[in-house]
């Protein structure tokens, strides 16, 4: 969707960690934190749909406080991610290692940079799972029921994503890129 917007570069310029002296380039920060700004936009659209899964990109702290929004987190240890992707992409442990090691750094300096929040803070979620110790079947059934008791618990007077402002342009690409028929207008505010 953010190619859609002109943000073609969006992958990789997420992917890519800056250097020093790249973390000056006052024009490559504006192209960053208007891909990021836009990012957001794009999350805040997606929410205000409701049962959507937003996986990575920092929902989380976009997110953060909406009664109505549902924060997970799956991790297992280093080790173990390194395994995982040695047996699913066959690579070295080397390979597999620096791979990890790069997506960590990433993501780690993605949040840190643009939202000021620790990418390893527990605290920023609802529910962390540790996927070494708890079977994806398993970790499934929980993630489903907690949702469901989510969705259950009041939220009167607490604040929804009902409540954010979205552009309407936004909104309706959202809506076709996840082929959703049904018209939000009458319980979102949308920005014209």
């Amino acid at each position: 969707l953010l190619n859609n917007y002109g943000f073609v570069e969006f992958g990789r310029e997420y992917e890519s960690i800056l250097g020093f002296w790249a973390k000056f380039d006052a024009q490559r920060g504006r192209r960053r934190d208007l891909m990021v700004e836009m990012l957001d936009k794009v999350i805040q659209a997606i929410a205000i749909h409701g049962n959507s899964v937003i996986v990575g990109r920092s929902g989380f702290t976009v997110l953060a406080g909406f009664a109505d929004v549902f924060h997970i987190r799956l991790q297992s240890p280093f080790e173990s991610r390194v395994r995982r992707l040695m047996e699913i992409e066959n690579l070295t442990k080397l390979e597999a290692e620096t791979i990890c090691e790069d997506g960590d750094k990433v993501r780690s300096e993605f949040v840190q940079d643009f939202y000021g929040v620790s990418w390893e803070n527990a605290r920023a979620f609802d529910l962390v799972i540790n996927m070494d110790k708890v079977a994806a079947d398993l970790a499934l059934d929980i993630i489903v029921d907690s949702v469901r008791a989510l969705e259950i618990s009041p939220t009167e007077g607490k604040i929804t994503t009902r409540s954010l402002m979205v552009d309407t342009v936004l909104a309706g690409a959202v809506s076709d890129m996840l082929q959703c028929s049904l018209n939000h207008t009458k319980e979102a505010v949308f920005q014209t």
